[in-house]
């Protein structure tokens, strides 16, 4: 009954109760050679991401110039250091994300908004096509209050273009952010470590407007 798969979020009574020490993983970013948990560059700051498969969604975040280390973990949640496992039975609350951190002289926390909702289906509610569950949720977890305001407001743009193409409503979460859990090694850049490995990451072809007109 372990690893049965909930499609309900759980209360703090009901959650797995997880671990105080955090889990093994990559000390440097397979792709980048960038350490994962830093020290990062002065003035460099960090967006967190879910989007569905955290697979699949680091290797959209890593691609892009001014992303300087991309990492794949746990937030939104309540089982402190979770494993991959428990995640997946819906009982720790977290949805799979991935902290980005980037150069915002070379790539705008805008831009990246832009990214997160053209690349996945947000109005897909506990589910990113074939992966059901929890932790496939749609998520934006915000470091501070300008990027709330920023998350914010792309979403309602977002949704106006969605709207005008005949789509559904968005269910992505946004919120400030809790603790953020680095996931295994074998999670970490693992699309370029498994150049054949499952992606299950595709958006809506909708264009989102951030960028040419819309003030996000």
């Amino acid at each position: 009954m372990l690893f049965k798969k909930s499609a309900e979020l759980p209360t703090a009574e009901t959650a797995l109760p997880g671990r105080a020490e955090p889990l093994a993983t990559d000390v440097n970013h397979y792709v980048s050679g960038n350490p994962l948990k830093g020290p990062y560059p002065e003035g460099f700051q960090t967006a967190i991401f879910g989007m569905g498969c955290f697979w699949g969604v680091e290797r959209i975040f890593w691609s892009l110039p001014g992303v300087w280390v991309t990492s794949a973990g746990y937030s939104g949640g309540i089982t402190p250091n979770p494993t991959y496992e428990e995640t997946c039975t819906g009982r720790t609350g977290h949805t799979e994300v991935v902290k980005v951190v980037f150069d915002p002289k070379v790539i705008t926390y805008a831009e990246l908004l832009k990214a997160f909702w053209e690349n996945h289906d947000p109005t897909q509610g506990m589910r990113q096509g074939n992966d059901v569950g929890t932790t496939y949720r749609s998520a934006i977890y915000t470091l501070n209050d300008e990027q709330q305001r920023e998350a914010e407001a792309s979403r309602d743009a977002y949704q106006a273009a969605l709207t005008t193409a005949g789509r559904g409503t968005i269910t992505t979460e946004i919120e400030p952010a809790g603790e953020y859990f680095y996931a295994e090694a074998y999670h970490q850049g693992y699309l370029a470590k498994n150049p054949a490995g499952y992606c299950g990451i595709g958006g809506t072809g909708v264009v989102c407007p951030i960028g040419i007109g819309v003030d996000a």
